[in-house]
């Protein structure tokens, strides 16, 4: 029986069949966004992915403070769900404090229930840049730019291991060393203590 006559058998019937719902996702927000003035007001997440020498795809989540452009957090691993992502916020959340926003894409792990538990739980705003805009995202995908120029494509990772090391002194020499001409000359970490013991710099 070709398709056709089926279908016909299935109207002339009045069969129908129950469309399942989809699955509850997080929503968040998509008004427009102030620029942060202070550490924590907003941070930005995103992935990257490379490959180790045997051709293995691995996945690297990026945690950016937007204020002082600090890298808080990049892991490295094969598979990386949304209830690792709130993990690791919570993470980076125990040595920083909560952020007030969150601004990411609409992947899936970010999307995902456990991601909108995670919002609840921690009352934390989330932000989804719209699809297909990267640039909606600018500061995680300036960083990006840099790993990816810098360290990926400028080693060849024989396993998980030497890539989290690699890319652990990469983010540490970034953080604390890296003068930014956006942060008056300072190292991401400079300008968030500096923020921390007086005025904004951009202020004095």
């Amino acid at each position: 029986m070709n398709w056709k006559k089926l279908y016909r058998l299935y109207r002339e019937e009045e069969l129908t069949v129950r469309k399942r719902g989809g699955r509850k996702r997080a929503i968040g927000t998509r008004a427009p966004m102030a620029i942060p003035q202070g550490p924590n007001q907003r941070w930005s997440l995103d992935f990257m992915s490379d490959a180790l020498a045997d051709r293995r795809r691995f996945r690297i989540l990026c945690v950016i403070d937007d204020f002082s452009r600090e890298c808080l957090a990049t892991v490295v691993d094969t598979s990386i769900s949304g209830i690792r992502v709130a993990r690791e916020l919570d993470r980076s959340a125990e040595m920083r404090g909560f952020p007030c926003m969150v601004v990411s894409d609409n992947g899936t792990e970010l999307t995902s229930n456990a991601m909108l538990k995670w919002q609840e739980d921690r009352q934390v705003e989330w932000h989804y840049i719209a699809p297909g805009k990267p640039m909606q995202n600018g500061f995680v995908e300036s960083f990006n730019g840099r790993l990816r120029d810098e360290c990926l494509n400028e080693h060849l990772f024989p396993n998980l291991r030497h890539a989290r090391r690699l890319i652990a002194a990469w983010r540490d020499d970034y953080n604390h060393h890296r003068p930014h001409s956006s942060l008056d000359g300072l190292s991401p970490r400079e300008y968030h203590q500096r923020s921390r013991e007086g005025p904004n710099p951009e202020q004095s």
